[in-house]
């Protein structure tokens, strides 16, 4: 029966093929568009996720009043690492210090390129649960190391084992490669990482970084963080409010600085400040790109019915003689079912491509 509906369908698409076309055509127009804005919005709600501790991972941020207003920040001063980790050690996992990530000149033998590149803590690639592929999450326990990134070690060194060979950072800092992860996703935070050197090290490269250690004023820095097992972003959040606000100058504590943690699964879609209270970000385009998916498929739906409809006028006779026939009220829907469906596989398919 289902054999004879199918054969009956595809005689009357071939019948009638120009409106069978624009009827398919139009359909895998809308269904492509809703798949293509579906598979972006996927992608922006997977921002991060290939961190496995992506749930308790946060930045490090600061509200600052000033003028009655609030201001909020991710850069943070140098001390509030060690702050953390001393007063406030139980609420926290990993505490890293790290830089901005930015663009360096590498230098192995004769080649020089310039890789995107971040200083961290030694306790930054145990926290992001990198994938290595050669060498540990402890390579930035040697003050002169450098994890770099799969591609970065392929342009560098070919196919050749490139651990413990020699490099230079911005022509000045040498270093040992103890390490080698796997690049990370393009829907990562971190994607433009493609090494990664010690916090010490970063810290004798520059002068004004070593003067900046005892400085509460200086907010250059980031400060990335795990929270305890048995804790929770909420309970954190109040235990280091008043972390900074206790250590500045009395005359800086006119700005009521208040510290508080910014969860990662927040730092893509949810990233805009509004006199301290959290307002969006990103997250507004992607539910306004979801509600035009869903109104071009519905749209296409719509358009769709209404050709079948205008179709299926034309073919009073065929259902009247099948009625004379025999045919029940349920084979008739049946076959009218199977040429929809024909129809909407046809244009799925279509879609794919």
């Amino acid at each position: 029966m289902i054999r004879n509906y199918i054969k009956i369908a595809w005689r009357n698409l071939m019948k009638d093929r120009g409106s069978s076309l624009i009827n398919i055509s139009g359909l895998a127009i809308g269904m492509s568009v809703a798949i293509l804005i579906g598979l972006w919005i996927y992608d922006e709600f997977s921002f991060n996720r290939n961190f496995e501790n992506y749930d308790r991972i946060a930045q490090v941020m600061q509200h600052a009043t000033a003028n009655g207003n609030i201001y909020s920040d991710n850069s943070m001063p140098f001390p509030i690492g060690k702050e953390l980790q001393n007063k406030y050690g139980n609420n926290f996992k990993y505490v890293v210090m790290s830089s901005w990530v930015d663009d360096h000149i590498l230098t192995a033998g004769d080649k020089k390129i310039s890789r995107s590149g971040i200083y961290m803590d030694v306790d930054g690639p145990r926290m992001l649960s990198l994938k290595m592929i050669n060498g540990t999450h402890d390579g930035l326990n040697e003050p002169n190391s450098i994890l770099l990134a799969a591609s970065a070690a392929k342009a560098f060194f070919g196919d050749a084992d490139p651990v413990n060979k020699l490099m230079k950072i911005d022509n000045k800092l040498d270093v040992k490669v103890t390490g080698v992860f796997d690049d990370l996703p393009f829907n990562s935070e971190f994607n433009k990482v493609a090494f990664i050197a010690p916090w010490n090290l970063y810290i004798t490269s520059e002068a004004w970084i070593k003067r900046s250690m005892n400085q509460w004023d200086n907010n250059s820095f980031q400060l990335f963080v795990q929270i305890a097992d048995k804790t929770n972003f909420g309970a954190v959040d109040k235990n280091i409010i008043n972390a900074k606000i206790d250590r500045v100058a009395p005359g800086d504590r006119k700005f009521k600085f208040e510290i508080f943690l910014h969860p990662m699964r927040d730092w893509h879609l949810r990233s805009h400040w509004d006199n301290g209270v959290k307002t969006g970000g990103l997250i507004e385009y992607v539910w306004l790109f979801a509600f035009i998916g869903i109104f071009v498929l519905v749209l296409a739906c719509i358009n769709f019915m209404n050709l079948s409809t205008a179709r299926s006028e034309k073919r009073a006779k065929e259902v009247g003689i099948r009625k004379a026939i025999g045919s029940l009220r349920g084979q008739l829907i049946g076959q009218f079912y199977s040429e929809s469906l024909l129809v909407v596989a046809f244009a799925f398919g279509l879609s794919l491509l």
